[in-house]
């Protein structure tokens, strides 16, 4: 505990000293010009060799070019840095796994066509290098008959030269062929293999820090058991299970500290919201409440910084409402997180992304409204707080705006919360209603580049948190889809409600309001097309599900209409309202973008709507990103250098904003 408190002290006393990457950043202009939001991360990735005596991250020399890795000698910042690249693959992620050694995640598009749904056009592969030979070994096995693909896992503390890995073997001859998903110790001196288990039983595995399998889960029938391994034990026990209809969520959090029966897990219990509880294994019985917000579900445990000497000890957990918020259990940890969050300019979700064995070296990285992403080198023998550099160093914190969390009630009295981002000017404002994907998903609001390109250009931004939107309890969440789909009826409506309090308070000029979203968003965005009376100028769909059968259809043989997933899936894409059945009743600008290796809402959604669109005479525009997926992460600068300028574009010349 002393070495912890005395390098808590030492923050206290940081010292700036001036960034080693000359992140040359742009005069505060307003707007930016559009190709500062399209670049694309110039770092990310950067964390620390085990001995803490190298730093690693993940650079692009160009715009348009692949990421490499940059290597640098932590005590020589200034010096040359050893660039690892990927010849004909684009670098995707590493990890150290030792003081030498990494583990590279490549990829690589090797067609212009998806195969169908989830089938995309990317091949993967997964490389050791080792700095000290200067030399990759692709871990890819493939022959005629099969593809063995290697899944870093973790590695492993207290063997230096090991790492748990995860081999999924696909047959060639085989439709979807994966034939096995099993796990080993990966031995990266040899490339030998120490079987540990099979995977083809059990899922959501979570393993010690030697790399022993502890807990599991299974689907049995109809219903979901959860299963453990004592310390020393060889066989499974079932400590849990929940039946697969139950929208009720469990699920294993974490050791409790000195116990080897006590568990966190994060379940609802009987209650609407979930909580942090500690559990039993041998009773099999909930324990404390540890904690549970009055408005939000929690969200997860969260480990200590140091994963070499304290690996999978828990230290806090976290909920999401207007921001992050973290409850620690562990006051060190807690002391040494508020003193860098009040050295950060701009600060808002601070974490220690990496840190050396000894622990007196630590990456620390923010990312907030106003930072797309910073990332700083904290010495603790010096004091030194050094800025390494940021995913986007043209864009200077005042020409960012603000995040404010609201909530407003709906026309049927339900509170939606939601986000706002305001323009630098003052109001009332044009506004742009921009809902997430999923669309039962969790949104957090942090840096979100399409929110904060749309305000610097003086357009206010709506996120609604609509009914369906995880995180905000069971009920909140099933009364999208469980009495029938509200998709383009009850779900529409919350957001068409959001602009009208917004209007309401005077902060919206009611005659400039447009729509944009992508996936499920698109697909809300076809539907706003179509309201009458319409609220908004036009919309832009973005990679929207244009058919609702079309697109359950891709998986309906593999849903059980039993299922808590089964009725979600099923009740919301067959009973809500199907875009491509109103176009006819269209009745502003719309525009259209669709990547054309969209492989989770395949293209095919967006031509069937365009050409109906046509045949009817109505106003769009069509823009196919060619060699783009679903995926932010697959649309690179030319992409963005397409969609952005056309979007804003069509905001003020179709829109009139």
């Amino acid at each position: 505990m002393r070495k912890f408190l005395a390098i808590s002290a030492a923050i206290a006393a940081i010292s700036y000293v001036a960034p080693f990457v000359d992140n040359a950043q742009a005069q505060s202009v307003e707007p930016y010009p559009v190709e500062y939001w399209a670049v694309p991360e110039q770092m990310s990735d950067v964390s620390l060799s085990p001995d803490g005596g190298k730093i690693a991250y993940m650079k692009r020399g160009s715009r348009e070019g692949n990421p490499v890795i940059e290597i640098r000698d932590v005590n020589n910042m200034r010096a040359k840095p050893y660039v690892v690249g990927g010849k004909s693959m684009e670098i995707v992620g590493f990890d150290w796994v030792g003081s030498d050694d990494m583990i590279i995640q490549f990829r690589d598009q090797v067609s212009k066509f998806i195969d169908g749904f989830n089938q995309g056009a990317y091949k993967g592969k997964t490389a050791h290098f080792d700095l000290r030979k200067k030399n990759f070994n692709d871990l890819t096995e493939e022959s005629r008959r099969s593809v063995k693909f290697v899944q870093f896992i973790n590695a492993l503390p207290e063997e230096a030269d090991k790492v748990l890995v995860r081999i999924l073997e696909f047959d060639r001859g085989r439709s979807g062929g994966s034939i096995s998903r099993d796990y080993y110790k990966l031995d990266l001196t040899n490339e030998k293999r120490e079987f540990v288990m099979s995977g083809d039983k059990f899922g959501n595995i979570r393993f010690d820090h030697t790399g022993t399998p502890r807990f599991a889960t299974n689907r049995e029938g109809k219903k979901i058991t959860f299963h453990y391994k004592l310390p020393g034990g060889d066989k499974w026990q079932e400590y849990y299970s929940l039946p697969t209809n139950s929208f009720e969520t469990f699920f294993y959090a974490g050791m409790v500290e000195g116990s080897d029966d006590q568990i966190y897990v994060v379940a609802n219990n009987g209650h609407d919201r979930t909580g942090l509880w500690r559990f039993n294994l041998r009773t099999k019985q909930f324990g404390e409440l540890v904690h549970r917000d009055s408005k939000v579900d929690i969200l997860n445990t969260f480990r200590h910084s140091n994963r070499w000497t304290h690996p999978g000890e828990v230290t806090g957990v976290s909920y999401y409402k207007d921001r992050l918020y973290r409850k620690y259990f562990d006051s060190a940890e807690e002391n040494i997180m508020n003193r860098f969050e009040a050295s950060i300019a701009n600060a808002g979700i601070v974490s220690v992304s990496s840190r050396s064995r000894d622990g007196k070296t630590m990456v620390v990285q923010n990312s907030g409204p106003k930072d797309p992403g910073t990332f700083y080198l904290y010495q603790a023998d010096s004091g030194k707080f050094m800025k390494l550099g940021g995913a986007n160093g043209l864009l200077k914190a005042d020409g960012l705006s603000d995040v404010e969390y609201i909530t407003y009630t709906a026309r049927d009295g339900k509170t939606i919360p939601a986000f706002i981002t305001k323009p630098k000017a003052a109001g009332p404002h044009p506004l742009v209603v921009m809902p997430h994907g999923g669309p039962f998903i969790r949104e957090f609001v942090v840096y979100n580049e399409w929110a904060q390109m749309l305000a610097n250009n003086g357009y206010m931004v709506l996120q609604p948190q609509y009914r369906g939107s995880e995180g905000y309890g069971i009920d909140f969440y099933k009364t999208a889809f469980i009495n029938g789909g509200e998709g383009g009826k009850k779900m529409q409506d919350d957001k068409d409600d959001g602009v009208k309090y917004l209007i309401s308070k005077g902060m919206v000029d009611s005659n400039k309001v447009a729509f944009f979203g992508w996936s499920y968003g698109g697909y809300a965005a076809l539907i706003a097309a179509a309201r009458t009376p319409n609220l908004y100028k036009c919309s832009i769909a973005g990679a929207a599900v244009a058919d609702n059968f079309q697109q359950v259809n891709y998986y309906r043989s593999q849903l059980d209409p039993d299922s808590a997933s089964g009725k979600e899936q099923l009740n919301m894409w067959t009973d809500s309202v199907n875009p491509i059945d109103e176009v006819e009743s269209v009745n502003i600008p719309l525009l259209v973008i669709h990547g054309s290796i969209d492989q989770r809402v395949p293209p095919k959604h967006a031509k069937k709507y365009v050409d109906k669109l046509k045949s009817k005479g109505k106003d769009y525009d069509y823009i196919e990103l060619k060699g783009a997926d679903h995926f932010s992460n697959t649309l690179f600068y030319k992409h963005k250098m397409e969609f952005y300028p056309a979007m804003l574009d069509f905001l003020d010349k179709k829109c009139g904003m």
